[in-house]
C-alpha cells in the first residue's frame, strides 16, 4: 500500500509524535509498504523535499500569519493534489484539519486519524473539543493515544494505545547503582513539570540527599530551570535535546518523566518513573494509564521529594513497582502497534 501521513512535525525535529511516526513506517517499509510524510517546514535550513530512511518527505513552507496558516496549508495541498490522489490510505497525526476541504475531494479515500495527547496546559475548550468532533465523524477510524482522551474529548476510539518501545530480549529486572541518580526526559516546559521535579530536588537536598539529576530536553522554561539549579546548587547536568536520551536513562536510578512514549521508555529501562502533574487533564492523562498504580504520580513539590526519600530507603518497595510497569511494556512494541494501524485500515477500508 502507498500511505501518507500528515503530520504537523517530523524529523528533524525530536518529540514523541515524531519518533511514533518514524518507528511505524520504518515498520511499515519493511512489510513493504511505500511511506510519504507531510510535515510543516519549521526551520529555514530543512529541505522542502527528502528521502530519509526509504521515506518520502514533503514539508510545507509555513506563514507567520496564524491567522491565514490553515488557508496556506491547504492551498499547498491543493497544489499536491497528486499525493493525496496516489496514495492508498491517507493518515493525519492530529492535525485531521488539513484535510477537512479534501474530504469531499475524495470521499471514497480511506481517511484515519491519530489523537496524540492534548492541547495547551489547560483543559480543551469548546472549539478544540468541536474540531476533534469533526476529525473523528468525518475519518473511517482513529487511533487514541491514551484512555482519557474518551474523558475529554467525547472521543469513541477504534484503538486505544499508549506507544510503544523496542522489544529487549532481556527480561532480568534489577536495580542497580548508576552515574546519576535521576533523568529527566522531556520538553522544559510547565506540563512536563520541570520546575516541579527541581524543588522537589531542592527538598531533598535540605534533608541532605542532593541527588544528581541530567536533564535531556530544552524548551521555554529552560532559563527558568537552570537558573533555579545554579541558585540552590543543585547537582544538574543539562544537555539540551539529545537523539538518544536512552543513554542517559540507562544510566540512570530513576526517571522524571511524564509523557507516555518516556514512561514506557522508562519502565522498559527498569526504572522507577516518577510523574507529577500540574492540571486536571494532565491528571487524568497519567492516572488512566494501565500501569498507573506502578507510577509515583504526585502534584506537589513536597510530595515528590517525600517519596523519593521512601523509595531511596525501601529497595524492595522501588522493585516492586520496577517489576509491575516493566512486565506491562515489554509487551508494547513497535511491531504490535504498527500492526493495529495495519488492522484498523483493512478492517474499516
Amino acid at each position: 500500500m502507498k500511505i501518507l501521513f500528515l503530520t504537523r512535525l517530523y524529523y528533524p525535529h525530536i518529540g514523541g509524535v515524531e519518533k511514533h511516526i518514524q518507528k511505524i513506517s520504518k515498520k511499515l517499509i519493511k512489510k513493504g509498504h511505500k511511506i510519504t510524510i507531510i510535515t510543516e517546514k519549521d526551520i529555514i535550513r530543512e529541505k522542502e523535499f527528502e528521502i530519509k530512511d526509504a521515506i518520502k518527505i514533503y514539508r510545507i513552507p509555513i506563514i507567520t500569519n496564524q491567522k491565514l496558516k490553515k488557508f496556506s496549508i491547504w492551498l499547498w495541498l491543493f497544489k499536491q493534489q497528486k499525493l493525496i490522489h496516489e496514495a492508498d490510505i491517507i493518515h493525519a497525526h492530529d492535525v485531521a484539519f488539513w484535510y477537512f476541504p479534501f474530504r469531499l475531494l475524495y470521499f471514497d479515500k480511506p481517511f484515519f486519524v491519530t489523537f496524540h495527547g492534548y492541547e495547551g496546559e489547560k483543559p480543551p475548550t469548546p472549539k478544540v473539543i468541536l474540531i476533534r468532533k469533526i476529525s473523528e465523524k468525518i475519518a473511517q477510524g482513529n487511533i487514541c493515544i491514551g484512555d482519557f482522551i474518551k474523558k475529554w474529548y467525547g472521543t469513541k476510539p477504534t484503538l486505544i494505545s499508549y506507544g510503544a518501545t523496542e522489544k529487549t530480549r532481556n527480561s532480568k529486572i534489577q536495580i542497580t547503582n548508576d552515574k546519576y541518580d535521576c533523568c529527566f526526559i522531556g520538553r522544559l516546559a510547565k506540563d512536563t513539570g520541570i520546575i516541579t521535579y527541581l524543588e522537589a530536588l531542592k527538598i531533598l537536598k535540605e534533608h541532605g540527599n542532593n541527588l544528581k539529576l541530567v536533564i535531556c530536553g530544552d524548551g521555554p522554561q529552560s532559563k527558568k530551570a537552570k537558573k533555579f539549579a545554579q541558585k540552590n546548587l543543585l547537582k544538574t547536568t543539562f544537555l539540551g535535546f539529545v537523539k538518544n536520551p536512552e543513554t542517559y536513562l540507562s544510566n540512570s536510578r530513576f526517571a522524571f518523566v511524564s509523557r507516555y512514549l518516556a514512561i514506557l521508555e522508562a519502565a522498559q529501562a527498569k526504572k522507577l518513573i516518577f510523574a507529577t502533574y500540574d492540571n486536571e487533564i494532565k491528571k487524568d492523562y497519567l492516572t488512566m494509564m494501565p500501569i498507573a498504580s506502578s507510577i509515583v504520580i504526585n502534584k506537589t513539590p513536597q510530595k515528590l521529594a517525600q517519596k523519593i526519600e521512601y523509595f531511596l530507603n525501601h529497595p524492595k518497595d522501588t522493585q516492586k513497582l520496577i517489576n509491575q510497569s516493566y512486565l506491562w511494556t515489554r509487551n508494547q512494541t513497535w511491531e504490535k502497534i504498527t500492526q493495529s494501524y495495519l488492522n484498523l485500515w483493512r478492517a474499516k477500508s
